[in-house]
């Protein structure tokens, strides 16, 4: 399972409000890069693939990918903002090790 908080719910409800496109909800994967090992990757897709995960939360929808789950079960995403900018930010009981940025974990 994925969570949402209410600060990445309003966030993403935002970018699709936003979009100017219709928006089916987002998607969230892992793929390999990053400088600790893999990184976290996320968009707005208008279409969905039959064999994706499908979390949703008060309407707005996060599909997954089956080969990203295992990396992702557990996961919480929240959006933050401070002095140093604003952007989604991820606590994954699944990575052992990350950067400093956040963004990538091994």
């Amino acid at each position: 399972m994925i969570e949402l908080t209410d600060n990445a719910l309003n966030a993403v409800r935002s970018a699709i409000s936003g979009a100017g496109q219709e928006v089916e909800g987002l998607r969230i994967m892992v793929e390999a890069g990053g400088c600790a090992g893999f990184q976290y990757t996320m968009g707005l897709v208008n279409e969905t693939n039959p064999a994706d995960h499908v979390f949703e939360r008060d309407g707005v929808k996060v599909f997954v990918e089956e080969g990203s789950l295992a990396y992702l079960d557990g996961t919480r995403v929240d959006f933050v903002s401070g002095l140093e900018g604003a952007g989604f930010t991820f606590e994954n009981p699944q990575a052992k090790s990350s950067c400093s940025c956040g963004k990538s974990f091994g």
